[in-house]
């Protein structure tokens, strides 16, 4: 069950047929987030979820743990994803993230953004000497792009994985999960736990 914060709107329904029981709890919270913001559909900003430990949930904030819906039933090796308030328009994301301290009761972080990719046999043809901008404009209007939502998910002690959505395969059954598939935004979403 993917829990809220109050402000962020209603609680998704409760819809995981799809993730693995027997995978690790970092990739089932991953992938949950995932099939939540798909459940919203496209052309979305990027999100920012707490990951916090159920069972600890359960104990030290019990009302808090009824409210998001996981005082019962949840596995107490699992994680609550908690959804954080919008994230600034019109502030980069790594200076953003640069801006991000948790407390102790967080045990790890996750963060949904879609972006445009090329295929690697596309690199060759960048033409050179581009601006941000007009690199930007290049992509999106390369024959090849393709749109991707990523769901990348980080634990305290190092642990990571991520979530791969292509918009022309936007199906539970064509996400792609690693641990490395997205290394920027792990490491960026690793070092708000650095003191």
């Amino acid at each position: 069950m993917l829990a809220m914060s109050s402000s962020s709107g209603p609680t998704p329904p409760e819809s995981t047929h799809s993730i693995p029981i027997a995978a690790h709890p970092l990739t089932r919270a991953v992938l949950e987030i995932d099939e939540y913001v798909a459940g919203l559909g496209w052309d979305r900003p990027a999100r920012l979820f707490a990951l916090v430990d159920t069972a600890q949930l359960r104990t030290q904030e019990p009302a808090l743990a009824e409210q998001l819906g996981v005082a019962d039933g949840a596995a107490d090796s699992s994680l609550t994803p908690v959804e954080q308030e919008e994230l600034p328009a019109g502030t980069p994301l790594d200076e953003f993230l640069a801006t991000i301290a948790w407390p102790e009761a967080v045990a790890g972080c996750a963060m949904t953004v879609e972006r445009l990719m090329l295929p690697p046999s596309a690199e060759a043809s960048v033409p050179e000497g581009l601006d941000e901008g007009e690199l930007n404009r290049w992509v999106t209007e390369h024959p090849d792009r393709q749109e991707v939502r990523m769901t990348v998910g980080v634990l305290r002690d190092g642990t990571r994985e991520s979530a791969l959505r292509l918009r022309e395969k936007d199906s539970a059954s064509e996400v792609l999960t690693g641990a490395g598939l997205v290394p920027g935004l792990a490491e960026a979403l690793s070092a708000t736990f650095e003191d």
